[in-house]
């Protein structure tokens, strides 16, 4: 690991010390859910539909009890609710039917259900199995591209370079700081670079303040 990145790392442990995964959930099947409703819609609001929706249908099975137009009632306030409704019961059909009812562990596995792809299955695996892994999703792309800790044009590179800067231990945390920090610090119009606790150690700040001296 290069000597920026584990100063990085460490300032952004110090700052969030309580990083993790802010999706609310019991099982790994919730977790499953909740992923795949969290696509273009913030945790927070996902967090709000599941508070009631995992109370009452909590399993595969209950689930599986709901129309396709129930689920949609459930979800409606959050983006794509349509598709991901289809989605949600389609992939719980694979799991009864494939799976036993319960959620593989695998990459290959649990991208084959409906509505999951390699960001999902990266966030079930680090936080329902303990398996390392970096889910990339808008914030972790943006700011590890921003900072250069990536330099990358899509997501699965993204996740590919900084599967190689990272050890393989930090990357389940490193994944839940680089969020926190583009929700709280980084963000996609704005960022906060005054307050910024690695702003020293990120090239869009450096080079944003070279900018500025030299209109100066």
């Amino acid at each position: 690991m290069k000597k920026r990145t584990k100063i990085v790392l460490e300032s952004l442990k110090e700052e969030y010390p309580d990083a993790k995964c802010e999706l609310n959930h019991e099982t790994p099947f919730q977790l499953l859910v909740a992923t795949i409703l969290s696509a273009q819609t913030t945790d927070k609001k996902v967090n709000e539909v599941t508070e009631t929706l995992f109370k009452d249908y909590p399993t595969v099975d209950d689930f599986l009890t709901l129309t396709e137009e129930e689920l949609q009632q459930r979800i409606k306030t959050i983006g794509l609710y349509k598709s991901k409704a289809k989605n949600v019961l389609t992939m719980c059909r694979q799991l009864k039917e494939n799976f036993h009812g319960e959620v593989p562990r695998t990459m290959e596995e649990i991208t084959s259900l409906a509505g999951a792809g390699r960001k999902t299955a990266n966030v079930v695996l680090s936080n329902a199995f303990g398996v390392p892994a970096i889910a990339v999703d808008t914030h972790v792309f943006r700011v590890s591209n921003r900072i250069g800790l990536a330099n990358a044009p899509n997501v699965q590179e993204t996740e590919n370079q900084l599967m190689k800067e990272l050890p393989k231990k930090e990357w389940s945390l490193a994944h839940h700081l680089i969020i926190f920090h583009g929700r709280r610090c980084c963000y996609a119009r704005k960022p906060d670079c005054g307050r910024c606790v690695i702003r020293e150690n990120c090239d869009y700040y450096k080079n944003n303040l070279k900018l500025r001296i030299e209109k100066a």
